[in-house]
């Protein structure tokens, strides 16, 4: 096959030659002189004539025709119509390849321009022609991948802006970000750019893309970019990151797999690090796991506040506790006889919350969480996606179970290190990446505040943990004011639980998990304590 391509009026046109010198058109005379239905295996000329008929016809912008010469006409002319409307595709030449049996390659030039910025562009495509069964006449066998082999049917080409620009992420410092500096920042700076993009003055640049229809976003396919006509400028977004304990935060959980680790500022609820080592998710941010028995802490604040718990009075700590029709149990079912309920959360005793159950609301922990600890109300805004736990109503079994943070509570370690930031300040104070004075958001808060002996008896509770407790080995060695809380949080399927460690330090507080690790106090532990140290 041989391609003589003419070009002129702003168009091109080729013929092509070989395999017979007149067209054929599939049909032949019977002797009643009735159309012949033509069979079998398309012949030469038949497929080199059907392929010059949609070529040519496509390539000087005969677009009805074109569409006419396929087995799909309706859904060739859309997408034709498109690739110079919506693709902005001028100057095309199709130049065909050797046919091999019934599918012709072809290769495709052409120009992409774009409000006065163009670029060239180049690929290979192929049709298949077919017979259509009713007459036996040849035609294109119509997909999308005709007009470009990346497309899916129902997919179009798209030429314009971008959509968001992009963003150029600084640490407090005014240092930039970047994944090679950083690797759990990838989902970071993709939050940044979501929703900073246009706020932060950049430009977006101009592309021809691939946007997917249905059939292929069912297949999880996102949309391509084709072509890059111009990169775009981006904006600058100062984060609260600090660059050192970043560093150390990648440091840390690149020692343990599944693990992940969030930093705040006290005082004022600045996130100061946050890593992953499994860089693809922000399990930091965006977790929602069971946090184990960290969740104590807003249990105990709970039951302090209504009488049911004392830090220096005798507390139940039994080897089992029924409630719901399930039967609870501590760790290696161990018991403390004549204990304080400051031994039974420094130990980590379950029955000693489950013990409980009878006497609350099945709303009482949630209205906790959520009017102290301003969890579970989907109203943080950090500055980029973040979940902001849950602890969903429940009652019996369930609502016992989360007490001690089993059940249907869920969380992540920026929640978990808020919980400690709340307890250390005595008040919560929403974490966020980037101030809310770049774009006037409202943070979240809470509704009240415990109250100044509630708060005394738990940061008593957590400091002797620290001492004495589960997380004294973890945090021997942190100097200063000083308190922690460890946990393990049973998953089903799972031989170890997932390990959670929370912890202040100062004008610190931390929280990570390491799922599948075991305990919290040998997996997460030493995490936490390693940034609460870095941090000074």
């Amino acid at each position: 096959m041989i391609a003589v391509v003419v070009v002129g009026a702003g168009a091109g046109a080729y013929a092509l030659y070989g395999g017979g010198a007149a067209a054929d058109d599939g049909t032949r005379a019977s002797s009643d002189g009735k159309p012949e239905v033509r069979t079998g295996p398309l012949s030469a000329t038949e497929v080199t004539t059907t392929a010059r008929a949609f070529l040519t016809a496509w390539q000087s912008g005969r677009l009805p025709q074109a569409a006419a010469a396929t087995d799909d006409p309706a859904a060739a002319r859309a997408l034709l119509t498109g690739y110079a409307k919506d693709a902005r595709v001028k100057d095309v030449t199709l130049t065909p390849g050797a046919r091999t049996g019934d599918r012709v390659p072809f290769a495709v030039r052409g120009t992409v321009a774009y409000k006065g910025t163009e670029k060239p562009l180049a690929y290979t495509g192929a049709l298949t022609v077919v017979r259509r069964a009713s007459d036996g006449k040849p035609l294109v066998d119509w997909h999308a991948a005709v007009v470009h082999p990346d497309l899916r049917d129902g997919d179009r080409l798209v030429t314009g802006e971008a959509g968001t620009p992009p963003v150029k992420a600084l640490d407090r410092d005014g240092g930039e970000l970047t994944k090679e500096k950083y690797a759990s920042i990838g989902p970071i700076l993709d939050g940044l750019r979501e929703k900073y993009g246009k706020k932060a003055g950049g430009k977006a640049g101009i592309e021809l893309r691939v946007v997917r229809g249905k059939a292929a976003k069912a297949e999880d396919l996102s949309d391509k970019t084709l072509l890059e006509l111009s990169e775009g400028t981006p904006g600058t977004v100062r984060t609260t990151l600090d660059p050192a304990l970043q560093a150390a935060a990648e440091k840390q959980v690149a020692k343990k797999a599944r693990s992940s680790v969030a930093v705040v500022r006290v005082s004022t609820g600045e996130i100061l690090a946050a890593a992953n080592a499994s860089p693809g998710f922000n399990t930091a941010f965006q977790g929602s796991l069971a946090p184990g028995s960290t969740m104590k802490v807003v249990t105990s604040s709970l039951l302090i506040e209504k009488g049911l718990a004392s830090a220096d009075k005798k507390h139940p700590c039994p080897k089992y506790f029924t409630y719901g029709h399930w039967k609870f149990q501590n760790d290696d079912k161990f018991e403390i006889k004549d204990g304080t309920f400051k031994a039974s959360f420094a130990r980590s005793c379950n029955t000693a919350f489950i013990s409980q159950a009878p006497k609350l609301k099945d709303d009482d922990l949630t209205r906790q969480a959520q009017q102290v600890f301003g969890l579970g109300l989907n109203n943080w805004a950090i500055g980029v996606p973040s979940f902001d736990g849950a602890v969903p109503v429940q009652s019996a079994a369930q609502m016992g179970a989360s007490l001690i943070g089993q059940g249907g509570v869920r969380m992540n370690p920026l929640n978990m290190a808020s919980v400690s930031a709340t307890v250390k300040a005595g008040t919560f104070r929403q974490p966020y990446l980037v101030s809310p004075e770049v774009d006037g958001r409202k943070l979240a808060t809470a509704s009240r505040t415990m109250s100044a002996g509630t708060l005394s008896q738990l940061r008593e509770l957590m400091a002797y943990t620290a001492a004495a407790g589960t997380a004294a080995e973890a945090m021997a060695g942190v100097g200063g004011d000083v308190g922690a809380k460890t946990g393990s949080a049973e998953v089903d399927g799972q031989k170890k639980p997932n390990g959670w460690f929370t912890a202040y330090r100062n004008d610190l507080a931390a929280a990570g998990v390491v799922q599948q690790g075991g305990h919290g106090g040998s997996t997460a532990g030493p995490i936490v304590a390693a940034l609460l140290k870095a941090g000074g």
